[in-house]
């Protein structure tokens, strides 16, 4: 019998910056066509009827790279951020649109626009768009525990866990995770909610992951019989 379409799709989005060497660009335009592609992903996700897209923009180890290209994608961020609140699709179709990670390293006119495009949309429901940045899925788990510790809870369970995780605010688990650039390993992505998520990898370098690629993943996520352990 077959499935209908995923509610939820999370993306590890690689290749910006392969994209940006085969093609001789600078680094930072690898990133922003990366960061408009993920834009055309929740469009697709829309006409798919899928609810809820989560893309992870930044990891934690990300701030290894040189200062000069982690200054230029802070100041990329703010600049989509920017482009973000201004869609009238973002409005027209509300959709809630969500920042996750530790910030605590990041600028503050960067989490100052953050927080404005967190308000702005706070009150829409009918899609999600979550951005995960400052992420890594086990500092996640090591700052949850930590937080369980200062709060003086004794006993957690897999429900009331969720809360103290920063992408706890997630209003589903994935049901289908995508990587791209045909490299075929989790690297620590929501590593508590995609337990039982479907992965899908494809070969294609994220800037060049077009409309028919996201419908081939749909078709393979919908051949498959989901058992949640069972």
């Amino acid at each position: 019998m077959k499935r209908s379409a995923p509610k939820h799709v999370a993306l590890i989005p690689d290749g910006n910056r392969r994209w940006a060497r085969k093609y001789r660009k600078p680094l930072i335009e690898g990133h922003a066509k990366g960061i408009d592609n993920l834009w055309k992903l929740m469009e697709w996700c829309r006409e798919a009827n899928v609810r809820t897209l989560t893309g992870w923009g930044f990891s934690s180890d990300n701030f290894k790279r040189s200062a000069s290209e982690v200054r230029a994608l802070m100041e990329l961020f703010e600049r989509k951020l920017k482009e973000y609140e201004d869609r009238e699709e973002v409005h027209k179709h509300k959709i809630r649109v969500q920042v996750r990670g530790n910030l605590d390293e990041f600028p503050r006119k960067l989490i100052k626009k953050i927080k404005e495009l967190e308000e702005r949309t706070e009150e829409y429901r009918e899609y999600e768009l979550n951005l995960l940045i400052g992420y890594g899925g086990r500092q996640e788990l090591v700052n949850a525990v930590n937080e369980i510790l200062r709060s003086g809870v004794k006993h957690v369970d897999e429900k009331s866990f969720r809360k103290y995780l920063w992408s706890g605010a997630l209003s589903s688990d994935p049901d289908l995770v995508i990587r791209t650039s045909g490299e075929i390993r989790t690297s620590g992505f929501l590593p508590w909610q995609s337990a039982y998520s479907e992965y899908y990898f494809s070969k294609k370098l994220w800037p060049e992951f077009k409309k028919a690629d996201f419908k081939r993943a749909l078709r393979e996520y919908a051949s498959r019989k989901r058992r949640f352990g069972k």
